[in-house]
């Protein structure tokens, strides 16, 4: 079985999961509700790594992106900088993922209340599944989350790593994106099923693009 379909498979998975039992959805939401509402965002550590998750991405596709230009007029040596074709992978993909499915279409048209915005948690609205589309919320709705979104794409940047360090790189952009989705989850402003499909629909594109840009004969 290819690693498209692995994939795919995956997400038909977990999509399965939460259509049958979106009360998945509630319960783990209510582990984070605590005496009546959702930790305030108003904590200093809490703020600064949210902070990381909107910079970090913009940040590393920056970087990544003058080494490339260095390299081109030899000022770094070229095992330490990224191709040309994966500079366009890196790019393209948090503009499709992250930027447009995610913020621009998902974001504004799926109505999902926020879990602090559901009647459940003493909120104004009632609770819709990942694949309900009518709910109350008008604009930068709950499915899916845009910094989970963004947090997860670091782990393509952390691909291009060196050997010796690809797989430190990897671990810290897991880490990273957990800990983002986590916060988000915590403050009541997603639900698991808008980190989980956030983070499968960002990968999957990623993956895509990485398999049409950078075939495996030719990286150059």
């Amino acid at each position: 079985m290819t690693r498209a379909l692995w994939f795919l498979c995956l997400m038909a998975v977990v999509a399965f999961v939460y259509a049958v039992f979106p009360d998945i959805d509630l319960k783990i939401a209510g582990l984070f509700y605590q005496n009546g509402h959702f930790p305030t965002q108003r904590v200093f550590v809490a703020e600064k790594l949210r902070t990381l998750g909107f910079v970090v991405p913009y940040a590393l596709l920056g970087a990544l992106t003058l080494a490339y230009l260095a390299k081109r007029m030899g000022w770094v040596a070229a095992r330490f900088a990224p191709t040309g074709r994966s500079v366009i992978w890196l790019a393209l993909s948090l503009a499709l993922g992250p930027g447009l499915l995610v913020n621009v279409v998902l974001k504004e048209q799926s109505h999902r209340p926020r879990p602090v915005q559901v009647q459940e948690f003493g909120g104004p609205w009632a609770f819709k599944p990942f694949y309900r589309f009518d709910g109350a919320c008008k604009s930068n709705c709950s499915f899916v989350s845009g910094e989970a979104a963004s947090s997860f794409w670091t782990l393509a940047p952390a691909s291009l790593a060196p050997a010796p360090f690809k797989l430190p790189a990897m671990a810290a952009a897991t880490v990273f994106a957990f800990s983002v989705s986590g916060l988000r989850m915590a403050f009541g402003g997603h639900f698991s099923s808008d980190v989980l499909f956030a983070a499968l629909f960002t990968l999957g594109i990623a993956l895509a693009l990485h398999r049409l840009l950078i075939p495996r004969e030719n990286k150059t």
